[in-house]
């Protein structure tokens, strides 16, 4: 426990703290914990500091460094604004930035207090007038040529946590060493510039625009443009009726836009989490993926006679779906399925012209995601890409690819992420629903369900059940420790495991460790991509072909663990296949997760 008279660093911060923080309430915060001699809690809020992660910050809001508050949004903005400033020149700063927000606690304000900072820089400002999806920010850099982005959202995260989302003016997510450099800024603009809490600028400076009404109709525009409707005539969709759910986040009334310009009617939104509500009052976590989190879009679907469920998490950049099967049940897809549906759907629809060099079209997916991808574009005969986990590397890939003339079609991740075609260049979790609902129309026209559809793609490219999940640990050294035994297997440095123990062990073939460079695989033993000690992430690879990764999040405190088998069988034997990969999915948590011993607490049920 910290102590006020031997701990002059943190007398040292609270000082600086509340002479930076004047004005705010959470100087009031800070202070409140002074005097009622909590110095254990300020020396954790003070002592510690957000720093980019995943494309920038994500925490819980409250007081201190540690913490989403004004004023560690305005030293974050100072830091970027600063950063830009010194990598451009003067005459560029009209092309100005793009800051958006969704319906969270304080996203309004954070927003505005961002734009604040890069007005007093004398940059241009295009800040929108209201909640938006987060994907219209990146599609906003990119239309409007823009020199960054700033969305403040927490996407899924709980109600208490808020984030500050970067792009960069290619409209993809940060890479380094951009992060690096960002967070070096920010310590060297930590106190506030005259006038950084006058947001009064947002609305009263000729630097400010509010670019609403022209992203949208952009958007839109670039959405039916790509929605393929020469190839669905309306009567297909007569007998697809879908339910929608907004999670009480941002997106209701732009998919009841998108629904229009695909000219679909048949749709029911689920009235109690229609509208933005911060609290997310009918959810415990606010994310699709979760169990018991499509319950009443279940119940308003079965109400309404619905087929198909899709859910947009609150910033709308990610969808789930579920189908009701011939059977009355209702099958909620994984990410990996939708991935598969959507690979092999925008291939099936691609334009010819592109389809005549099938060598010079991209996928790309990352390294904790499903291989379907790589394994459609060893029978169609184009490239496909492995990034690290997250967008800001498949994004950037896409852009790589593009940059070398290729045609990019499509990317995704495991968690519930798609990146349909290169006009956002990220995640857009509306532009995936439009091609869900297309695909389900044609479908539903041939008397056939998504399932069919998934079941045909599996016979032709091959068999893919996976297993992921996590458990939730906020004691960083549990973690580590279970890494370095990891590394150090038997006590023995250096030294992965072999086998899988069983009556019949699996045995381990190869190991990459993307946490250590190291890759078992390469001649020199040196991983393709790239590595970075900050994370924990390690890839077995089994002798009967299965691959495992544990690694950690980057944005909670989770460690995750994603398996698949892949294999080319008869649909009788799927089963077998899908029963193997539950056997060793629990030999790895007993055996090498160890979450009893570890203090790992389970996923909520």
């Amino acid at each position: 426990m910290a102590n006020k008279k031997s701990n002059k660093d943190l007398s040292f911060k609270i000082k600086e703290y509340l002479q930076y923080a004047e004005g705010l309430d959470t100087a009031n915060d800070i202070k409140n914990l002074v005097a009622q001699d909590k110095y254990d809690v300020l020396e954790k809020v003070l002592m510690n500091r957000l720093t980019f992660g995943t494309a920038g910050l994500r925490g819980r809001m409250g007081p201190g460094y540690a913490a989403m508050n004004d004023l560690v949004i305005i030293q974050t903005s100072q830091g970027l604004a600063a950063y830009i400033e010194e990598i451009i020149e003067e005459h560029e700063k009209c092309k100005g930035v793009v800051i958006s927000y969704d319906n969270r606690y304080n996203s309004q304000r954070f927003a505005h207090l961002a734009a604040v900072s890069f007005i007093l820089k004398g940059f241009k400002v295009y800040i929108f007038s209201s909640i938006t999806p987060t994907p219209f920010v990146p599609f906003a850099v990119k239309r409007l040529n823009c020199l960054v982005g700033v969305m403040v959202t927490a996407s899924h995260n709980p109600k208490e946590d808020n984030g500050y989302k970067v792009y960069w003016s290619n409209g993809a997510q940060i890479l380094p060493p951009h992060d690096k450099n960002i967070q070096e800024s920010i310590l060297k603009h930590l106190k506030p510039w005259p006038g950084a809490l006058n947001t009064r600028l947002v609305t009263a400076s000729p630097l400010s625009y509010d670019p609403q009404s022209e992203i949208e109709q952009m958007y839109y525009d670039s959405l039916q443009a790509h929605c393929s409707l020469d190839q669905i005539c309306p009567s297909k969709f007569s007998s697809l009726k879908i339910t929608f759910t907004a999670m009480h986040g941002v997106s209701h009334t732009f998919m009841k836009k998108a629904f229009q310009k695909l000219n679909f009617e048949h749709y029911v939104p689920v009235v109690e989490q229609m509208d933005p509500d911060p609290d997310f009052p009918t959810v415990e976590f606010p994310n699709p993926e979760e169990k018991n989190c499509l319950n009443l879009s279940i119940e308003t679907a079965d109400e309404a006679g619905s087929q198909l469920i899709l859910a947009n998490d609150p910033d709308a950049d990610r969808l789930a779906i579920a189908e009701k099967l011939s059977d009355g049940k209702w099958r909620v897809y994984t990410g990996n399925e939708v991935g598969a549906l959507l690979g092999s759907w925008l291939w099936k629809t691609l334009d010819s012209n592109s389809k005549k060099t099938p060598s010079n079209c991209c996928m790309v997916s990352s390294a904790v995601s499903s291989k379907i991808l790589r394994s459609i574009a060893e029978v169609e005969g184009f490239k496909f890409y492995e990034t690290l986990t997250g967008f800001k590397w498949m994004a950037n890939k896409a852009l790589d690819c593009m940059d070398q003339g290729m045609t990019f079609i499509f990317a995704f991740e495991e968690a519930i992420g798609y990146m349909c075609g290169s006009e956002v260049l990220d995640k857009d979790g509306i532009r995936a629903a439009m091609q869900i609902t297309q695909m389900a129309a044609n479908a539903y026209s041939e008397n056939k369900l998504l399932y069919d559809y998934l079941r045909e793609s599996y016979l032709k490219y091959g068999y893919h059940v996976s297993c992921n999940s996590y458990f939730i640990c906020n004691d960083p050294e549990a973690i580590l420790s279970m890494f370095n035994r990891l590394r150090n297997f038997h006590g023995v440095k250096n030294e992965y495991p072999k086998f899988l123990d069983c009556d019949t062990p699996f045995n381990v073939v190869g190991v990459r460790d993307l946490t250590t460079g190291f890759d078992s695989f390469q001649p020199d033993q040196k991983a393709i991509l790239p590595s970075s000690s900050s994370t924990q992430m390690i890839t077995f690879y089994f002798e009967n072909g299965c691959e495992a990764t544990i690694r950690t999040s980057g944005t909670e405190p989770k460690v995750k663990y994603y398996t698949e088998m892949v294999a080319k069988v008869p649909e009788d034997e799927w089963g077998n296949i899908k029963n193997l990969l539950h056997k060793m999915v629990d030999l790895i948590i007993t055996l090498w997760m160890q979450p009893g011993k570890n203090g790992f607490q389970p996923r909520p049920t």
